[in-house]
């Protein structure tokens, strides 16, 4: 695969999937402790990760869940959120200023935290009550955070008597290293295909449904917009037909982040409808890969995952064909806003 480091790859999940036992103890811990609800904080790329497992939470338990921008959770008066609330936060570099702040704001509250970080030491590590660190950089981040995540989400559920299977689906998670490399490598053609075909266009919309909405508007802003500066718009496939339809035309590009949960009719619809107007259609569909290892009961789980590691490969193909480094800034991070 064109620029890819598989070595590192497999060190960074198989890291994430390394804490394992540091989650389950942690969760045991929260739950003889008691909480009433679960707040999952984020900023940019942090706050879309999240969106999937508000989503699973939501369709597979009845805890209380809110998935918060940070910046804007700070500046409200959650009345759902309290001393006995559970948060959690992620940032790779645990420095990111928003979510550092989410983080002070909660330990005022008295909310209990746990801090997903790359790398302790950092703002986010030392005020989070439990620190799971897993060192990454960008082009495996999502990967990094997603494991957890899954381990973690789950386990809350597990010992809340919600969701008997833990136990399987974390040992079939061992085999997601193995597995979101095939998807990669099966990604390889249609993302370098994507790349030459779209190196000049200057506008995408970008369509996901469930618990890919997140990653949708996460590669639209975050990959696209900040990393590639191309205007996009993020379209809920849900909405679609209610004002965005009117903008397509016959050389619009639009590209579609298809999972498997139960959402996937309405981007169905979606389909139908791109494919007798516009001439411009990218379609990733979760579905065409095998994932080898994985119960079939578990895939709708996983498309988020899915969907994120593969969009990596166009990530770095679009790289290479516009001549624009993904970690080139004008504003972010570079000048005082």
């Amino acid at each position: 695969m064109f620029n890819f480091n598989k070595d590192n790859f497999l060190k960074v999940t198989n890291g994430a999937l390394g804490l394992r036992g540091q989650i389950e103890d942690i969760v045991e811990t929260l739950n003889e402790r008691g909480y009433k609800n679960l707040f999952l904080i984020g900023s940019g790329g942090s706050i879309a990760i999240m969106y999937p497992f508000e989503y699973i939470i939501k369709t597979t338990s009845t805890l209380p869940v809110f998935a918060e921008i940070a910046a804007e959770f700070v500046l409200y008066n959650h009345k759902q959120f309290g001393p006995d609330s559970l948060v959690i936060l992620s940032s790779l570099s645990g420095t990111t200023k928003e979510t550092v702040k989410a983080a002070e704001f909660c330990k005022e509250k008295g909310a209990t935290t746990i801090g997903l970080v790359g790398e302790l030491g950092t703002p986010l590590a030392d005020l989070s009550d439990y620190t799971l660190v897993n060192y990454s950089e960008n082009d495996t981040a999502s990967e990094s955070i997603y494991l957890q995540l899954y381990l973690l989400i789950f386990k809350l559920l597990q010992v809340r008597g919600e969701f008997s299977e833990y136990t399987e689906f974390a040992d079939e998670l061992e085999r997601m290293p193995s597995v979101l490399l095939d998807v990669k490598e099966a990604t390889e053609s249609q993302a370098s295909q994507f790349a030459k075909l779209n190196k000049d266009e200057d506008y995408h919309m970008l369509v996901g449904s469930g618990s890919v909405w997140g990653e949708t508007y996460s590669y639209a802003m975050c990959v696209l917009e900040e990393m590639q500066w191309i205007r996009t718009k993020a379209i809920h496939a849900a909405e679609f037909f209610h004002g965005t339809l009117e903008l397509v035309e016959k050389d619009t590009s639009m590209i579609l982040m298809k999972g498997e949960d139960e959402s996937r009719p309405l981007m169905e619809r979606v389909e139908r409808f791109a494919l007798k107007v516009t001439d411009k259609l990218s379609i990733f569909d979760t579905k065409q890969y095998e994932l080898k290892g994985i119960s079939e009961k578990y895939r709708k789980y996983l498309s988020p995952i899915i969907i994120a590691s593969l969009f990596e490969r166009v990530s770095t193909h679009l790289e290479k064909e516009r001549n624009h480094p993904l970690s080139t800034r004008r504003y972010y991070r570079v000048v005082e806003y």
